[in-house]
């Protein structure tokens, strides 16, 4: 495995669910299909409200007959108590696992921990490690014992990073931030692109707010996109709006350099550059980019 870099990430949070009904109770409240969840294949998924917009987005591995939840530590209580809300009777207990575990990123390594496809996932002593579900080249995402982590993630070669690194490196893959990007309550699925990261499966059966996400997706009509955006200098920060043709097309989530994302309404974006107006943001032009994984066209991207 060639060297790769490493964040701590002390933003993020396990919350540990067991019980013999965890599987169907995490089946029918989140976006992903936890059937296929298993300890070699991790996921992406979300909690709705049941008007269809995002709560909680997060990953879900299996660890022996436990599922881990890596989530926002600053969403994990309210996290926690809409989960045990859902629960009533059910046989689950959860159980907030902050400062005994810990979460790291890892990036740009070959195959890291031998894994290679985009949520692959192998076990670890007293921990997993998996490849980003949402995009492979995002690299890896290890959870073990919090006072081990770091050594463990040196043993293998990787050297350390900032958490503003493992952000640059996320930001330029137009990849979401729970906090910075997605928030709670705020945007539904499509509009972070849930759709095209595997962060929701349209074939599974019944979640909260599953009937708004499937109109639009049966009517292909989501208006409104987290994109990637590149800039001549350094990228404004987190609210700047970026406008067009004298209207408001979006605003800036959060920013790495002369990178950024933003929340884009494609509609408008479409028209400022049918005008030859361009799109811009503290005064400087926007460039949007369209991502790898995206499968959607975005307005004046190559």
């Amino acid at each position: 495995m060639s060297n790769g870099h490493f964040t701590l990430l002390s933003d993020r949070t396990v919350l540990a669910l067991s019980g013999a009904e965890v599987r169907d109770f995490l089946q029918g409240l989140v976006t992903s299909d936890v059937d296929k969840l298993t300890p070699e294949h991790a996921t992406y998924a979300g909690l709705l409200t049941p008007q269809g917009k995002i709560l909680f987005d997060f990953f879900l591995v299996q660890h022996g007959e436990a599922i881990w939840l890596d989530c926002a530590a600053g969403m994990a209580a309210d996290l926690k108590k809409r989960l045990t809300f859902y629960k009533l009777r059910a046989a689950v207990e959860i159980e907030d696992m902050s400062g005994t575990l810990g979460v790291a990123a890892l990036w740009g390594a070959d195959k890291p921990f031998g894994l290679e496809e985009a949520g692959a996932a192998t076990t670890l002593v007293g921990g997993v490690a998996f490849t980003d579900p949402r995009f492979g080249k995002a690299g890896a995402r290890v959870i073990a014992p919090a006072d081990a982590l770091a050594a463990l993630l040196s043993e293998q070669g990787c050297e350390a990073a900032s958490q503003d690194d493992y952000h640059a490196h996320r930001i330029a893959l137009g990849l979401a931030d729970s906090v910075h990007d997605i928030g709670s309550g705020e945007h539904f699925p499509h509009e972070c692109n849930f759709d095209q990261i595997g962060g929701v499966d349209f074939k599974k059966g019944c979640y909260v707010g599953q009937e708004v996400v499937s109109r639009t997706e049966h009517r292909s009509n989501a208006r409104k996109r987290l994109l990637p955006m590149a800039f001549d200098n350094a990228a404004p920060e987190t609210g700047t709006d970026i406008s067009g043709n004298g209207k408001s097309v979006g605003q800036i989530t959060s920013s790495a350099g002369r990178h950024a994302l933003g929340l884009i309404r494609l509609d408008r974006a479409q028209s400022a550059l049918d005008a030859e107006g361009g799109l811009s943001a503290g005064e400087q032009p926007v460039a949007l980019r369209k991502p790898e994984w995206a499968r959607f066209d975005v307005p004046g991207a190559a």
